[in-house]
């Protein structure tokens, strides 16, 4: 299992947001190829973290893949925007969608993979007949878009909830990700890749924690991965 991928995704909103281009170039230099992007519409939850312009001139300045994870009432506006710019993945959540295949077949017919985003407490069950078409599950583990909450821990059955659907993604015979979101810790992702997770989105509890480098930072969170494949191949 050791040489199972992990993909390291920085959460661009836990960057310096008044030097986007010099976190963006640091991400790069450290050899990581994901970036995490939030776009959420202020109803869904209480945070706009980036606009869609913002995006638009980022996609300009790197090759990094853009996964993105909508936070949004209005799903198909905002899909179609991260369509027409040229991003790699997008994720949109569940519970505010009325027309989930009709989102799935849009992205997938732009040759973007699809995501499916559930927040804590929704159950998997949601999944029986959409998890075929999806490339990724992104399981949040706080409540979306509160992360400024600083005393707001993972949910107590995070774990738990990642070990679940990794068992449904393998009674299945589908190879789907999962991606986890939400105090993606030094201190949660060992057991978190035990579980299962294999794209960690990594904010101010990992590879943004403050008085570290992102270097220092990258072979920290690298070292809890591994401990995590170690622990999982027992």
């Amino acid at each position: 299992m050791q040489n199972k991928k992990i993909t390291i995704a920085p959460s661009i909103m836990c960057a310096d947001l008044c030097n986007l281009e010099k976190s963006v170039r640091e991400i790069e230099k450290e050899g990581l190829d994901t970036l995490h992007i939030d776009i959420i519409d202020g109803y869904f939850s209480p945070s706009m973290p980036l606009g869609i312009d913002t995006i638009k001139q980022l996609r300009k300045i790197t090759d990094l893949n853009f996964d993105v994870h909508i936070m949004a009432n209005n799903n198909e506006f905002f899909i179609q925007e991260m369509i027409n710019i040229g991003v790699q993945q997008i994720s949109f959540h569940i519970e505010t969608s009325t027309h989930i295949d009709r989102y799935i077949q849009l992205i997938r017919k732009n040759g973007i993979k699809v995501g499916v985003a559930l927040n804590p407490a929704t159950s998997l069950s949601v999944l029986d007949y959409v998890l075929p078409q999806c490339d990724t599950i992104l399981l949040m583990l706080i409540n979306p878009g509160f992360a400024t909450d600083k005393n707001e821990k993972q949910v107590s059955y995070a774990t738990k909830k990642v070990e679940d659907l990794y068992q449904l993604i393998k009674e299945k015979g589908f190879d789907t990700s999962i991606e986890v979101d939400g105090r993606v810790s030094l201190d949660t992702i060992p057991s978190l890749v035990r579980a299962g997770a294999d794209t960690l989105v990594a904010g101010s509890t990992s590879l943004f924690i403050p008085n570290k480098s992102l270097a220092e930072n990258k072979q920290i969170v690298e070292e809890c991965i591994l401990q995590g494949l170690n622990e999982e191949g027992n």
